[in-house]
């Protein structure tokens, strides 16, 4: 594999810890030769880790030098912050590998996939789940017709009740206005899967969901504010002290403060947004969403993203004419079931050894590389038409959850200025 030369834009979670990590774990692969970072003690924390010189850290991106000086850049900004950058790079001259979500709009996705395709620009969204050894192996059960027909698919985001209280209450992607809708800025990649499963578009679409019970007229009585001073804290499954104090480093820790010390975790859950308590937040995402599908001609999907689980994972029902597919993400076991045989056949997957995403991070970078060094490299998984696809399915899935309508797809990319006949890769 030839060695990629690449700018980072944004060394948060993403930036540092699968990017960066990578970078780190794969030097022959990939090398940041510069980084653009606001906050000082993370951009000089990656840029050591790297080994990028001073002269090449930033605290903004605009600042960087105005001469191409790498083959890429990684936009791995908050998703209100990817647009600017993304057009500013491609323009200069760099391919690039975008944080999903593209952008928290109809207008700036699109507007993305339009400067890549005139530009001639190698782009590839961070869709990881493609990526992995389970979905991959999950697509090739379906494809196979072990199953017959493919007539309707179960998919269920478990966000996983502490993720839900980190992410979408307490932190960045609390408030649509502020980041995306919640369905986009975490279940792109379940709609993203959803297409490339069953390789057909999404005919019509509904959604239901709603905000029930992270609000303040659930605060319980004799709660305080905070965490740290409140009476039934040790009752609590979203209390802040469970979350973040004596866990291990690394996510969601990593995310609330700089200084990992247990004082440093005491002082930010004293002062910042994760010590709060999770009734009285300014959130406003919902915190259970539904969204029911037609794909193709007659293939019906309902797909649930829920913050309310025991654990975080993806689970998948795929029930076919002569059978049904049920597979766990988090377990990397997938069960085919044909009707009429005795058992079920049980298929346990090898994930990748490293990375996040069940190692999903690391193969999408592997894939990544050889997409931006190999002239004829056909393992792309993903255009950025294909990724806009799962985007216009969430926009339109949000109107719809707002409206109460039925939203047809066809007209609903028509009026977007996009064909619904261009074909999915």
């Amino acid at each position: 594999m030839a060695l990629l030369n690449a700018i980072l834009i944004g060394a948060g979670n993403r930036g540092t810890e699968a990017y960066g990590y990578y970078a780190q774990q794969n030097p022959n692969q990939l090398s940041i030769t510069a980084i653009a970072e606001p906050n000082p003690q993370r951009r000089n924390t990656l840029g050591d880790m790297l080994g990028i010189p001073p002269t090449m850290r930033f605290s903004s991106w605009e600042d960087m030098p105005s001469k191409q000086v790498a083959d890429c850049a990684i936009i791995a900004t908050m998703d209100t912050q990817h647009t600017k950058p993304a057009i500013h790079f491609m323009e200069m001259g760099y391919h690039l590998l975008l944080e999903k979500p593209m952008a928290p709009n109809q207008s700036e996705s699109i507007l993305i996939v339009k400067t890549a395709e005139r530009l001639e620009k190698k782009v590839m969204l961070a869709h990881v789940l493609r990526y992995s050894s389970f979905f991959s192996r999950l697509r090739s059960e379906m494809n196979q017709g072990t199953i017959g027909q493919i007539m309707a698919v179960e998919h269920k985001e478990n966000i996983g009740y502490f993720h839900m209280a980190h992410s979408y209450v307490r932190g960045n992607w609390r408030r649509a206005e502020e980041s995306a809708p919640i369905l986009l800025a975490k279940s792109c990649h379940d709609l993203d899967l959803l297409c490339w499963l069953l390789g057909e578009k999404c005919v019509s679409i509904a959604s239901f969901g709603m905000l029930s019970h992270f609000h303040r007229g659930n605060h319980p009585k004799g709660a305080a504010d905070r965490c740290l001073n409140c009476a039934i804290e040790p009752t609590c499954p979203y209390s802040a002290k469970k979350i973040y104090l004596g866990t291990p480093e690394g996510w969601p820790v990593s995310v609330i403060t700089d200084d990992l010390s247990e004082p440093g975790r005491i002082r930010a859950l004293q002062e910042g947004p994760y010590g709060r308590c999770v009734y009285m937040c300014d959130n406003n995402v919902p915190d259970h969403q539904i969204v029911s599908m037609v794909f193709g001609a007659d293939i019906l999907v309902n797909m649930m993203m829920i913050g309310f689980t025991a654990s975080n994972t993806r689970t998948i029902r795929v029930f076919g004419t002569r059978g049904e597919i049920r597979g766990h993400f988090e377990k990397n076991q997938i069960e085919v079931h044909q009707f009429g045989a005795s058992q079920p056949e049980i298929i346990s997957i090898s994930p990748y050894q490293i990375g996040g995403h069940n190692g999903s991070d690391f193969q999408m970078m592997d894939s990544f590389v050889r997409y931006i060094t190999q002239e004829d490299y056909q393992g792309i998984q993903t255009t950025p038409r294909d990724s806009l696809e799962s985007h216009l399915m969430a926009f339109a899935a949000e109107e719809s959850r707002k409206t109460g309508q039925v939203i047809h797809m066809p007209t609903f990319r028509n009026q977007q200025g996009i064909s619904h006949d261009h074909p999915l890769l």
